[in-house]
């Protein structure tokens, strides 16, 4: 088997959870450009169909499904369809998030007064946490679930953020400790699901360009600017910048690759001194 060959996933079945843009669009993608069969969910349930139907206009095998990754009893039957569809389920990308609302600083500096621990909306809170944590943990279960009974292993991608591991105060506070608690999920499943041959792996993305915040960065050049400037590489990332990692961890390529957490984000982690 040659370098190239460890990359192919024909035959395979991913699931991709927050798949009708951004992030989770490209790795249903790269599924499908890879040769996997792909179910395709969002909360936007007509968003995920319009993208499997322009997947499956380009040749590829594409389904989707509306999914509420925080209503359990809805992943479970999202999971049950896809295990029926595809005969199981060999890869998971456990991707849906949302915004938290605005920081306790904007772009300029400033604090803002939405953003503080004391007038952050409670009901933000408990959303953010249900979607972006809850959420990753029931999409997880329902995977193992189907993977365990397959009996043929699997990979599970989590998607955290680089804002799992620091602060960034332009980013509501929700979002921090949902991407850390994702971090740290990976990092104890991968220990508990190595004897069933499933991997479990977080990616970190930092600055992608996406429709997250109600698409805000694409919207307003003040934001993209100050995002931009604070990038080592010196600026936000295309979503399609994510996909060769996307397979390798989806991969045999990324075969002995279990509880990782790849930090993407151009080099703003390391800080930027010019």
């Amino acid at each position: 088997m040659t370098t190239l060959d460890q990359f192919a996933i024909s035959g395979r079945s991913a699931l991709v959870t927050g798949a009708a843009s951004g992030i989770g669009l490209a790795y249903a993608e790269t599924m499908a450009e890879a040769g996997a069969r792909v179910t395709l969910t969002d909360i936007d349930g007509d968003a995920a169909e319009r993208e499997a139907e322009r997947l499956r206009g380009q040749g590829y095998e594409a389904r989707a499904a509306r999914l509420d990754v925080a209503d359990r009893g809805e992943t479970a039957a999202v999971f049950d369809g896809h295990a029926a569809a595809y005969g199981g389920c060999d890869i998971c990308f456990a991707n849906a998030g949302i915004d938290p609302g605005a920081g306790f600083w904007d772009v300029s500096g400033t604090r803002n007064p939405e953003g503080q621990v004391d007038t952050f909306d409670p009901a933000r809170w408990d959303r953010t946490i249900a979607v972006n944590l809850t959420g990753v943990y029931n999409t997880i279960r329902d995977s193992v679930r189907i993977m365990k009974a397959a009996g043929r292993g699997g990979s599970i991608v989590a998607t955290s953020s680089n804002a799992g591991l620091v602060s960034e105060p332009i980013v509501g506070m929700a979002y921090m400790p949902a991407k850390a608690g994702v971090l740290h999920m990976v990092r104890h499943l991968a220990l508990e699901l190595a004897d069933f041959r499933i991997r479990v792996n977080a990616i970190a993305p930092g600055p992608f360009v996406t429709n997250i915040g109600g698409g805000w960065v694409k919207k307003d050049p003040a934001v993209r600017a100050a995002w931009d400037a604070i990038v080592p590489l010196g600026k936000m990332a295309e979503t399609d910048q994510i996909k060769p990692l996307a397979l390798l961890l989806a991969s045999d390529a990324g075969s002995y690759i279990t509880g990782a957490h790849v930090v993407i984000d151009g080099g703003m982690m390391l800080g930027k001194f010019k």
